[in-house]
């Protein structure tokens, strides 16, 4: 969902809120998040500060973070006399995260937030690595089992959760009175490239459309199969790969691209049984339009993610993690050998490429 911070504002402004912090909540918290000595706590998305004032009673040090500048002002008013907690006016999907705490958070807490925020796996990971050793993040979201028809936009269903899961090396789900409680720990994360199933014979001719934001993120989308994917698919009777590549992110992603500005940078091929795969890689940095779910029979969701992620996403479609590897050769490292057909010089920018992208582009190393 797209609500701005004004809106946001006036929603609190006007008395309303959000559902009450519930007793099985409480107690989960307690039971899977005690706090440690000098134990710290962020509460993203924390409105009028209920759950924030609970945390600092349970002995954390709590930064209470939300866009919401109404939000605050009653969070300031009705807590005055709380003391250990912050109260930061952040936009956690946006802004600039140096205001937090330098040395990090034993738990961070996302409660009733997570379905407005668009690229989630993003900003799970850009939370995550402000962890302390053997700290949490909790995920706490209404299902759209337990959520009325008019209200599930701000639900989330079985494979948008398991989504949030991709790259956690330990993962807890709990129900909450309705709710579900995700407890993630460990992300370092891995990923692994994940085959489909056996192509149609002989041979499979396609396109896959790596684009990126002016951020330098690339769009990924997770499919109903359980892994990341690049837009594209089989290239047409009569049509060219670019032209593939502009129709698929179109019918898959809602986004428009010219065909000028799509550009071959490699052909793939390598074998899957004993099918040959033809996969040509095409980038697309000028687009228009907002992203959608145009087929939500194959895509849970569509989003932008950082490069210095791709490797902690889970399972990645193997034919997407050799495209993104091609053009930012070491960002996906231990990937079989597949053969190269270099359309584009190595690095070379394309027409609105960011120049981040561009200097990943003649080599990347992971940390």
């Amino acid at each position: 969902m797209d609500i701005t911070r004004t809106a946001w504002s006036e929603h609190y402004n006007t008395g309303w809120g959000f559902r009450q912090l519930g007793e099985d909540e409480k107690g989960l918290l307690v039971a899977h998040a005690p706090a440690p000595e000098g134990g710290r706590a962020l509460d993203i998305g924390c409105g009028t500060g209920e759950l924030s004032v609970y945390l600092a009673s349970l002995g954390y040090t709590v930064d209470g973070a939300d866009f919401a500048a109404g939000a605050l002002e009653r969070a300031r008013a009705e807590h005055a006399a709380v003391e250990g907690v912050r109260w930061l006016c952040l936009d956690v999907e946006c802004d600039d995260l140096a205001a937090l705490v330098e040395d990090g958070y034993d738990l961070i807490v996302l409660r009733l937030s997570i379905a407005f925020i668009r690229d989630r796996a993003r900003v799970l990971r850009a939370l995550a690595a402000r962890l302390r050793e053997g700290g949490a993040l909790v995920v706490i979201t209404p299902t759209v089992e337990n959520t009325p028809e008019d209200r599930r936009h701000i639900a989330l269903d079985e494979n948008e959760l398991a989504a949030l899961t991709d790259g956690f090396e330990h993962v807890e789900q709990f129900d909450a009175e309705g709710l579900a409680v995700l407890v993630l720990r460990g992300p370092a994360g891995s990923f692994s490239a994940e085959e489909r199933g056996r192509p149609e014979p002989q041979a499979v001719f396609g396109a896959a459309a790596v684009v990126t934001d002016k951020f330098s993120r690339v769009l990924l989308g997770r499919s109903t199969r359980g892994m990341w994917e690049l837009p594209g698919g089989r290239i047409e009777t009569g049509e060219s790969a670019p032209a593939a590549a502009v129709r698929e992110l179109t019918e898959e992603t809602g986004l428009t691209a010219r065909v000028d500005d799509a550009h071959v940078i490699t052909v793939l091929h390598d074998d899957r049984l004993d099918v040959r795969r033809v996969t040509t890689v095409v980038r697309v940095a000028c687009w228009d339009g907002e992203l959608a779910l145009s087929e939500p029979h194959r895509f849970v969701r569509w989003e932008f993610h950082d490069l210095n992620t791709l490797a902690t996403l889970g399972r990645i479609f193997a034919p997407s993690a050799q495209a993104l590897a091609a053009v930012w050769p070491g960002v996906l490292p231990g990937l079989p050998p597949v053969h190269s057909y270099l359309c584009s010089p190595a690095g070379s920018p394309v027409p609105g490429e960011a120049a981040e992208a561009v200097r990943c582009a003649s080599g990347w190393r992971t940390p």
